[in-house]
């Protein structure tokens, strides 16, 4: 709802930056306690990191630049990140490629890593989501039959029970009341850290805090896309391609979970 957070001798700095660094910052601090608990090395963990977090920008930087070629005027639009227009899933597909790399490089144990991404990755999500409220990005559908079109955030009978006006400078559509995806997304990603947090402390194999997350971030956001209003459907089979890409994620945690349980993961190598 407030694009721009402050401006200091005409320079603009955006409020869904801060949230994202903030996010990255939180995430960082997160994952080395967790990697201490798992018994990787401070400075490993930090390599990792900065792998997941430099393939993770590149990947969903290019992943929207190919989903919304329209939003691209000009060869520089392509880096201009700070207007907010990231796809989460090419993100999510750059960053565990940086994983893998990094993994491979220090010799780490794949799902020990992966259990100590996802609740650090949850966290930054929920906070990153925040930003996208402030910019715009990311909006809701059309909310039919109300009255109340003033910026801001308006309460009402039906789920999910509120909606947002946002403001003309912002990315989303000025003046027309919609759903309140960014936010509510933001509220799942917390409550999907905090039940993955829970669920660290008491795995009883390598990669099931991984593949928890990757049921719950999937069927939340498989759900949510009903109300969002960037992504169109796909011709034919009324989803859009970010809820197909929910639905393989969700096949693949269960097909993963199932491996990893019958694996041999003896206690030690926990």
């Amino acid at each position: 709802m407030f694009p721009t957070l402050i401006e200091v001798f005409g320079v603009r700095v955006s409020t869904y930056g801060v949230l994202v660094a903030l996010g990255l910052i939180v995430a960082y601090f997160l994952s080395l306690k967790l990697a201490k608990r798992e018994g990787i090395p401070s400075d490993k963990a930090e390599s990792v990191f900065i792998y997941a977090a430099l393939f993770g920008l590149v990947g969903s930087r290019v992943a929207f630049v190919l989903e919304h070629p329209e939003d691209i005027e000009s060869f520089w639009d392509i880096f201009a990140l700070w207007k907010g227009g990231v796809s989460f899933y090419g993100g999510l597909a750059g960053g565990i490629l940086g994983v893998l790399l990094a993994v491979k490089r220090h010799s780490l144990n794949l799902w020990k890593v992966a259990d100590v991404a996802a609740p650090s990755l949850a966290l930054a999500h929920s906070i990153g989501r925040l930003g996208c409220t402030s910019a715009g990005c990311c909006y809701g559908r059309p909310v039919p039959n109300v009255e109340d079109v003033s910026v801001g955030i308006h309460f009402m009978r039906e789920f999910p029970f509120f909606y947002v006006v946002f403001p003309s400078e912002a990315v989303a559509p000025y003046g027309i009341p919609l759903y309140p995806t960014q936010i509510l997304e933001a509220g799942g990603n917390f409550i999907i850290f905090l039940v993955l947090l829970f669920l660290f402390r008491r795995k009883s194999f390598n990669g099931e805090v991984f593949t928890a997350y990757m049921v719950l971030y999937g069927a939340e956001r498989f759900a949510l896309e009903f109300y969002r209003g960037v992504t169109p459907p796909i011709e034919g089979i009324g989803l859009t391609w970010n809820q197909v890409a929910s639905v393989l994620m969700v096949i693949l945690a269960v097909i993963l979970f199932v491996v990893l349980r019958r694996s041999p993961s003896p206690a030690e190598e926990r």
